[in-house]
């Protein structure tokens, strides 16, 4: 046998080992009933329905924002949009908490837009949009950036015809280049949905972790580590299972996309 695909599998049972157990583990440390028991303590289902509450308000407004953002810095180029992509991408490599001080100096109460955000009647920090406003801007360069190479990959050709049809740029880009870029922003919105989910520090840094209010289901795990293992698990489990529905969601997306452009 030669030694190099021995290599290559050995290298893979060894990368599938180290993430898969940890997860696995999860699961296997304590019983399902356990774990269902611990969603009924206090605070665990507030924890649950607040981050589902705010990821979903916090993804309506990335795809809202970003699909015709990422369509316009794809399809376009003028001067300094390699200064804008690199902006736009910044927040992927903050550390969590530099995004939570960051979003305390731009719109907090002492922040540089403070003052026009309480003239408007909105409070942020220590409320629950704020940590709307902290899962969108940790996750939307997720989005954008899979929704830029997205439309890219689109044949500019498939836009061009239909613009010769009569239809306008708006139509297109509604009708042609969405259809044709799905799998792509359906995968960018796993990611940023993913990202949303398991947002920590940028949360915990500008909105805190009030029971009810502030306190997502990462904030809650965190909370339980030292006094409730066995919650803290409980959320783990959901989290996971969230996140296995989201990447099961999306495999079909594209698959079936696959095989709708697949030639008869």
């Amino acid at each position: 046998m030669r030694p190099f695909p021995v290599l290559l599998a050995l290298a893979l049972a060894t990368a599938l080992s180290f993430l898969t157990l940890p997860v696995v583990a999860i699961f296997v440390d304590s019983s399902p009933a356990e774990l269902i028991d611990s969603l009924g303590e206090p605070g665990a289902l507030d924890a649950l329905w607040l981050s589902l509450r705010t990821t979903a308000m916090a993804l309506a407004i990335i795809l809202l924002v970003g699909t015709p953002a990422a369509y316009l810095l794809a399809t376009r180029s003028f001067r300094g949009k390699a200064l804008v992509v690199t902006l736009v991408e910044l927040p992927l490599v903050l550390p969590p908490a530099v995004a939570g001080i960051a979003l305390l100096a731009a719109v907090g109460p002492s922040g540089i837009l403070g003052g026009a955000v309480d003239a408007a009647g909105i409070e942020l920090t220590l409320q629950t949009a704020g940590v709307v406003v902290a899962l969108t801007f940790v996750a939307s360069p997720f989005y954008i950036r899979q929704a830029m190479a997205a439309f890219a990959a689109v044949d500019r050709t498939l836009l061009d015809a239909s613009r010769t049809l009569g239809a306008s740029e708006a139509r297109g880009f509604r009708r042609v280049m969405i259809p044709a870029a799905l799998p792509g922003l359906a995968a960018g919105t796993a990611l940023a949905l993913g990202r949303a989910l398991g947002e920590f520090g940028a949360t915990l840094m500008f909105a805190g972790s009030f029971q009810g209010i502030t306190q997502t289901v990462p904030l809650a795990i965190y909370d339980r580590f030292s006094t409730n293992f066995d919650s803290a698990l409980a959320l783990s489990a959901v989290l996971v299972g969230i996140s296995a529905a989201i990447l099961v969601s999306v495999k079909l997306v594209q698959g079936s996309e696959a095989l709708g452009g697949a030639p008869g």
